[in-house]
């Protein structure tokens, strides 16, 4: 039973159909309505969707409580909602307006240690399976953490400090026997990226150097899936990439 959010659609929504597939119940939580009921529709009896947004605290405790009775428990929770939140510090207009790089921060960092705690909550009223094990976090960085580019300053400052809380959060989560990891993907098929010129996507995918194209929503699900599987996997952050290292602009 997983809570995935930014369900609705790419990565998130990737997530959803792997896990689905495999016979798991899962509950989408995403800010846009009617795309989250028309993606619950599609993956059938075993998905349901809430509004949910990340950054509300006493929201986000109450829908991981209403997704818990609908899923009939709660022992997954993956971060997939996020922002781009491009901009230079020092643009044609002056300097970043602080407001823009705050809700970057706030939705991409706050909101996933927002969602993360409120899940850990619940989950560590599970009973131990096999090694202990209560429940499993995985949250979603970026490459971007490790070598943003130009008009990046505040995407990579929100993912650079997703990768951040990782290790302490999984320290400190282990004695309720919770797993708390996190993917850093690449360049990969999003709606942003199917939005872009077509001279623009081959330019992106010739700059990965093998395999020399983007990711595909569905790997990133399959990674997912295969640290739910792997209980040794705890406090690490994996880089999904292609060996792709980002330029400075």
């Amino acid at each position: 039973m997983a809570a995935i959010t930014g369900g609705a659609s790419g990565l998130g929504l990737a997530v959803a159909r792997h896990l689905v597939a495999g016979g798991a119940r899962v509950a989408l939580l995403d800010v846009q309505a009617d795309k989250g009921a028309a993606a619950a529709a599609e993956l059938g009896e075993r998905a349901v969707h809430f509004c949910a947004d990340v950054t509300s605290e006493a929201g986000i405790v109450e829908v991981l409580a209403q997704a818990r009775a609908a899923m009939g428990g709660l022992n997954a929770a993956i971060n997939c909602a996020g922002i781009l939140g491009a901009g230079r510090v020092l643009g044609k207009d002056g300097p970043m307006p602080l407001e823009g790089f705050a809700r970057t921060v706030g939705v991409n960092l706050v909101g996933s240690f927002n969602v993360a705690k409120a899940a850990a909550q619940l989950m560590q009223e599970n009973a131990p399976g096999e090694d202990g094990e209560r429940g499993v976090i995985v949250n979603t960085a970026s490459v971007a953490a490790f070598d943003g580019q130009i008009g990046q300053a505040a995407y990579s400052a929100s993912k650079g400090g997703v990768v951040g809380m990782t290790l302490p959060m999984a320290r400190e989560l282990a004695r309720f026997g919770i797993r708390v990891m996190t993917i850093a993907p690449g360049i990969f098929w999003t709606p942003m990226v199917d939005g872009m010129p077509p001279q623009v996507q081959e330019s992106l995918a010739a700059s990965i150097p093998f395999p020399s194209r983007l990711g595909r929503p569905e790997e990133f699900a399959g990674l997912v899936a295969f640290i739910l599987a792997n209980r040794y996997l705890n406090g690490e952050t994996i880089r999904l990439d292609g060996a792709v290292r980002l330029a400075p602009k």
